[in-house]
């Protein structure tokens, strides 16, 4: 049985006031149910990994560099986010392979380098509104998803998030047919892969999840928890989506 997992990926957001919102979330959020990620950026982990101590509440980062030390200036690397308590890091994200330019070796060579450090990588794949159109939304993130995935992948270490690039931040979303299309060719493509560990690995959905949608989101088949963004700044939005996966 996967456990649910709802991330919140607070991208280019938060300050040192914005502990308080994580303090409403915390306190917000039951043992057992679901697992809760909240990915603030850099300047917070380690407040928020202190704040979040002996809660069910775990931090992570939305990015890393490919290599654990080294000459890159303004970098950082998982081994200093698992330093600083952090146990996930989001890789691939759309808007890092857009903004960023970064290919699916690079979200590959990033996700190796997250579990070196012994923390789990959350590797995004989805398709744009052009190629969604042109019918490709299958081979791109079978394409995606077969580049962007480490050789040492296992269920315990890699957890996969289809973001459809056109839905995120618009309020849009894919009906509940085209998700379940989706996320069942991801299982396929995981269990080729993977063997049987395939059918072990969290799949999560992506693209303007907020509480109005996500109970009927989260009882897809083979959506194992979403990656949140806009709404997960806020407890008064983010709880909601926590409830409907519990």
């Amino acid at each position: 049985m996967r456990e649910k997992l709802i991330a919140g990926n607070w991208k280019m957001n938060g300050t040192a006031a914005s502990a308080s919102d994580l303090a409403a979330i915390i306190a917000g959020v039951g043992a057992g149910g679901a697992d809760v990620l909240i990915c603030p950026p850099f300047t917070l982990i380690d407040r928020f990994v202190q704040q979040a101590a002996g809660s069910p509440v775990r931090i992570g980062g939305q990015d890393c560099h490919p290599n654990l030390s080294g000459p890159h200036t303004g970098c950082v690397s998982a081994a200093m986010l698992a330093d600083l308590g952090a146990s996930f890091v989001i890789v691939g994200h759309s808007e890092r392979r857009t903004d960023q330019g970064e290919t699916d070796p690079d979200v590959r060579a990033k996700a190796a380098s997250v579990h070196v450090a012994g923390m789990v990588a959350i590797i995004c794949v989805g398709e744009s509104e052009s190629e969604r159109d042109a019918g490709q939304t299958l081979s791109v993130v079978e394409r995606q998803l077969a580049g962007s995935l480490p050789a040492d992948a296992t269920a315990a270490n890699t957890v996969i998030a289809y973001e459809p690039v056109w839905a995120i931040g618009t309020g849009r979303t894919p009906t509940v047919a085209d998700i379940r299309a989706v996320h069942a060719h991801l299982r396929g493509q995981l269990c080729r892969v993977m063997g049987m560990a395939g059918s072990g690995v969290r799949i999560l959905y992506g693209g303007s999840v907020k509480a109005a949608n996500a109970a009927e989101l989260l009882v897809i088949d083979d959506v194992d928890g979403a990656l949140v963004g806009g709404a997960s700044l806020t407890a008064a939005q983010f709880l909601p989506i926590v409830t409907a996966a519990g």
